[in-house]
């Protein structure tokens, strides 16, 4: 204990927080006889919270391995340092979300960022994800901050970072960071010494609403409804109720019912164990709510508003959300269908449907990594998506995932097929008609023993499946050494000879390993409903003989 508490002591010392420097002060009383409070405090004095393309992300707590005041000060001056080597005072956006203390992380980037000579404009407190990727280049800024942890559980808090201005060139500009970037602010962090010596003043200006009001001006743009339709929405306790109402009825769409106790925001995220909607039971209450009012379509925003999920009454099983992938197919085509030439994104681990949606309209497709830090960089991106419900669509305000954006086309498109006679799930059986019947999931383990990841991820590359439900896996590609020009990423893509594919890598923002599983079932052109409910069926009895055997092999 004695270089632990030495440790302990100086980071006590240094500390700009009395909270934390008490909670460490009992912690360090407790593990003199508590093995469980000595192996807490060995766990955040084992490393400092690492700085890499998802910026900072980690459990609220003192101590350098945690997130606190202390370690996001150095974090700013790492970061004021690093754009201050490469442009004269440089502007910085500032948003953060409505979990705890990321107000307190947002003023005290901001006062850092000002006594070093930077120009900080802070926005209004409790603003979504996108607003500040959206005020990056709204407001020509070098940078941007967002103090978030997005869909991450109620304990844990972040800080993204995005360049702009005249740090990088369109496409790159209000995109998060990726490598050598990453690394680079990481090395200024490690050099900013403790935090109580990190100036820090005042003199930064306050934005007002102005960018939120050109923003929603801005995405609420466009044709007006083709008839009226009825939407439920939640915010899941997080800050996107207020302008997804405010954007959705801009648009013309005035019937819109919350769910109440998941409309204001809350840290506690006290009516859901995940506060993410794609966990099991987080939009039932939504859902219920649909059931009641007779909605035409729900529409669900994360906490910080970057993702949208959407649910729908299927004819076959009743109201269901939709998976990511049928979404992403749904927006591609809807985008695709309204003509140009612009490119379709979307990663690696998401369904292979888009690139044939692509070439249907003679439209160029790319594949990326995972991840929006890699598709906003794809020139002439005209829409992007990644499977876990992150939309791209209007590049030409958000160069990242916007959730209320995607709520508004999520709206126009529902609106045109219901003034059509039809919905959501008859344009996914006429894709399906058009491509085949591609059905995907997804399967996770959480760890809390962070050395079982590479463990799980090494047994994969050193002895892959042979068998897949039952199919020959035929296809195996190792994704740490590149593939079809993407760089190089810890993962394993797997095809069998019946053409269904698994990726698995582990998690870039939670302690987990994903599976991301896809089987494409052929359908006729002149497939009937039946057909359709058959070939859906078949898909899903086989991906969870998938699911099983991967279980089995990775997890068991």
């Amino acid at each position: 204990m004695t270089k632990l508490g030495e440790a302990v002591a100086a980071w006590i010392a240094d500390d700009v927080d009395e909270s934390c420097q008490a909670e460490l002060r009992e912690l360090m009383a407790r593990a003199t006889t508590d093995a469980a409070a000595r192996g807490e405090l060995a766990d955040r004095f084992r490393t400092r919270l690492q700085f890499g393309t998802a910026g900072l992300r980690g459990v609220m707590a003192a101590g350098p391995n945690r997130m606190n005041r202390a370690v996001v000060i150095q974090a700013a001056k790492g970061l004021i340092d690093f754009l201050s080597h490469r442009v004269e005072r440089p502007r910085v956006v500032i948003g953060n979300d409505a979990r705890y203390h990321s107000r307190e992380f947002a003023l005290d980037t901001a006062a850092v960022i000002t006594a070093a000579g930077g120009e900080a404009l802070l926005l209004p407190d409790r603003v979504p994800t996108p607003l500040t990727a959206y005020a990056v280049r709204h407001l020509g800024a070098d940078a941007g901050v967002m103090v978030t942890a997005s869909h991450n559980p109620a304990h844990d808090n972040g800080y993204k970072v995005y360049l702009g201005g005249r740090l990088v060139t369109d496409p790159e500009r209000g995109v998060q960071i990726v490598p050598p970037y990453d690394a680079g602010i990481a090395a200024l962090i490690a050099t900013a010494g403790p935090a109580n010596q990190v100036p820090r003043a005042t003199g930064w200006t306050d934005c007002g609403d102005e960018v939120m009001e050109s923003y929603l001006a801005a995405i609420a743009a466009g044709p007006r409804p083709a008839g009226p339709i009825r939407i439920v929405h939640t915010a899941m306790h997080g800050v996107g109720s207020a302008p997804a109402r405010a954007a959705l009825a801009r648009a013309g769409f005035d019937d819109v019912i919350s769910v109440a106790a998941q409309q204001d925001p809350d840290p506690d995220f006290p009516t859901v164990a995940f506060p993410n909607p794609e966990e099991p039971g987080a939009i039932d209450r939504a859902v219920a709510l649909a059931v009641e009012v007779a909605a035409d379509v729900v529409i669900a925003n994360d906490p910080d508003a970057d993702r949208c999920a959407v649910a729908v009454n299927d004819p076959r099983q009743g109201w269901r959300m939709l998976h990511g992938d049928e979404l992403g197919a749904i927006l591609g085509e809807h985008v695709a269908q309204a003509g140009g030439d612009g490119v379709l994104v979307n990663s690696v681990v998401s369904s292979r449907q888009l690139e044939r949606i692509a070439a249907d309209y003679g439209r160029p497709y790319v594949t990326t990594l995972t991840g929006f830090k890699w598709m906003g960089r794809v020139p002439g991106m005209a829409f992007a998506y990644e499977e876990a419900i992150g939309y791209c669509v209007r590049p030409d305000l958000v160069h990242d995932k916007d959730g209320l954006s995607t709520a508004v086309a999520v709206a126009r498109l529902t609106a045109r097929l219901k003034s059509e006679g039809q919905g959501i799930m008859d344009l996914l059986d006429e894709l399906a008609r058009r491509h085949g019947l591609y059905l995907s999931a997804q399967l996770a383990a959480r760890f809390t023993d962070l050395a079982q990841i590479p463990r799980v991820m090494a047994g994969l590359h050193a002895h892959p499946l042979t068998t897949l439900a039952g199919a020959a896996v035929t296809g195996v590609v190792d994704l740490t050494t590149g593939w079809h020009g993407l760089p190089p990423t810890d993962g394993v893509l797997l095809t069998t000879d019946r053409g269904d594919r698994v990726v698995v890598r582990p998690s870039g923002t939670e302690p987990k390993v994903k599976c991301y599983l896809e089987v494409r079932e052929p359908v006729g052109t002149a497939a009937s409903f039946e057909d359709l409910t058959q070939a859906r069926a078949a898909a899903g009895t086989r991906l969870a003989a998938i699911k099983t055997d991967l279980n089995a092999a990775l997890f068991g």
